[in-house]
């Protein structure tokens, strides 16, 4: 099963392999800092996406919708085939900035990347 987790947390046991997730590099954090194994800003939502959601619950429905048409795009598929490639090894953690996980789009990510083990 696919993690998901703050970028700022410290990495727990069992993290796998880090890949932040976010289109914009968090603040306060080094571009080398070793909790990040990988940074995959194609497999965030787009600007325009983003932009829109504004991390609004009440939007979160339609947003999943959305970035889910974004992630079945044809230019996506290998960073996805290799996230899925990575869960099923060491595993792997979803990394982002975004301060409610649980209406963001790694949350969505996730799900998506599990949904591909069953």
């Amino acid at each position: 099963m696919t993690r998901v987790a703050r970028v700022y947390d410290a990495p727990a046991p069992g993290d796998g392999t880090r890949v932040l997730v976010d289109r914009l590099w968090p603040r306060g954090v080094r571009k080398d800092d070793p909790r990040i194994d990988r940074w995959w800003q194609e497999l965030a939502p787009s600007t325009e996406l983003r932009t829109w959601f504004n991390h609004r619950a009440d939007r979160f429905e339609e947003f999943t919708a959305r970035y889910e048409e974004e992630l079945a795009a044809e230019s996506i598929r290998d960073l996805l085939a290799e996230a899925r490639k990575i869960d099923r090894g060491d595993g792997l953690t979803l990394l982002t900035a975004t301060k409610d996980t649980t209406v963001s789009h790694v949350t969505v990510l996730a799900d998506v990347i599990d949904r591909w083990h069953r």
